[in-house]
């Protein structure tokens, strides 16, 4: 069994997963609504980082 493509894409998803973390501390949302997003983006990075794409504080 060959793990070569699960490990990159396990790397692009970590970059995209800190971008997200970078973009929701440095948003101008309500404290509680970043902790709240930062935790769904650590314990659902896939979904997670898709759901703050498309519902996450701008």
């Amino acid at each position: 069994m060959d793990f070569g493509n699960m490990g990159i894409f396990s790397l692009i998803l970590l970059v995209i997963d800190i971008f997200a973390i970078y973009k929701i501390v440095t948003s101008s949302a309500e404290t509680v609504k970043k902790v709240i997003w930062i935790l769904v983006v650590i314990l659902l990075p896939l979904i997670g980082v898709i759901l703050w794409w498309f519902m996450g504080p701008k």
